[in-house]
């Protein structure tokens, strides 16, 4: 049913209000993965309204460059690098370009991903792959990779995992990335109990539905008004509430948080309750198995 209209629905600022002060990064370069469009990007735009210097590595440095000049328009110094981060030759390439051209590295926002509905038993092993080594692989490399250059000068520094709210649950068709965001979330605990001597954060944000030009889960006939009534909140979260939050968790102002898989969902995780509707398995519904067609 439509939102009631004497419930009081929350709404975010506005994007030229982000909650932190415009310099909190001042003088530091981050890093973002798969930063040219969506979440990534409003990671990117995140850290660049704190004053932060932007690297933006994505597999096609066409997407990677769209992502700069959304960036540069916030007055931020960006620059644009092509890399695929399942390789650790490029990773490695990716930090020594950034370092080269906005200097030392010592942000990280892990955002590299890509998904696709499909039953689990329809995924071929190259599908497995393309998903899961993106998530897994490239999340370690780039990881590993920042660890080490900040570890060898003696600097603490903070990454950010985008993680995603199913991680506890799975989700239908989601087989694939489900297991490849659930290892993000375990490895965010792993590396911050192996990194916090070196005062190297490692936290991760578990996103919910945060609908934006590229994605793909919710989108149904009729928009987004059918997600938003399932959620406690009464909205789908605005793209730039996203990149807020991961942002945040890498200023000073959370120097105390570590190891931390934070849920941003509007309250979806909770709708659990007795009166539901009848479960229809996944390859059973009309739409497809994420509710569509």
């Amino acid at each position: 049913m439509p939102v009631p209209a004497h419930h009081r629905v929350v709404r975010p600022p506005a994007f030229d209000a982000p909650p932190y002060p415009r310099d909190i990064f001042a003088g530091r370069t981050v890093l973002v993965t798969g930063g040219g469009s969506g979440m990534g990007l409003a990671m990117a735009m995140a850290f660049a309204q704190g004053g932060a210097r932007v690297a933006i590595a994505g597999r096609t440095l066409e997407r990677a460059q769209a992502g700069v000049e959304k960036v540069m328009a916030l007055g931020a110094e960006a620059h644009a690098i092509s890399c695929d981060v399942r390789h650790p030759d490029q990773v490695e390439a990716a930090f020594d370009e950034a370092e080269r051209v906005l200097g030392p590295v010592t942000l990280l926002a892990n955002n590299a991903g890509a998904n696709f509905q499909a039953l689990a038993e329809s995924i071929s092993a190259n599908a497995w792959n393309a998903v899961t080594r993106i998530a897994i692989d490239g999340t370690f490399l780039c990881s590993a990779a920042f660890a080490r250059r900040l570890i060898a000068r003696g600097e603490g520094g903070a990454i950010v995992n985008n993680s995603a709210q199913y991680i506890w649950t799975g989700f239908p068709g989601d087989a694939h990335s489900a297991a490849a965001k659930t290892a993000q979330a375990t490895m965010t605990k792993r590396m911050a109990r192996d990194w916090a001597p070196h005062g190297i954060r490692v936290n991760a944000i578990a996103a919910g539905f945060f609908p934006h030009e590229t994605a793909t889960a919710g989108r149904r006939e009729g928009g987004i008004e059918p997600l938003q009534n399932m959620i406690p909140a009464g909205r789908t979260g605005d793209i730039h509430e996203f990149g807020w939050l991961s942002a945040m968790t890498c200023t000073p102002m959370m120097d105390g948080l570590t190891g931390q898989v934070i849920l941003q969902d509007g309250g979806e995780s909770l709708r659990h309750w007795l009166m539901m509707p009848d479960f229809v398995p996944p390859r059973e519904r009309a739409e497809g198995p994420w509710g569509w067609r």
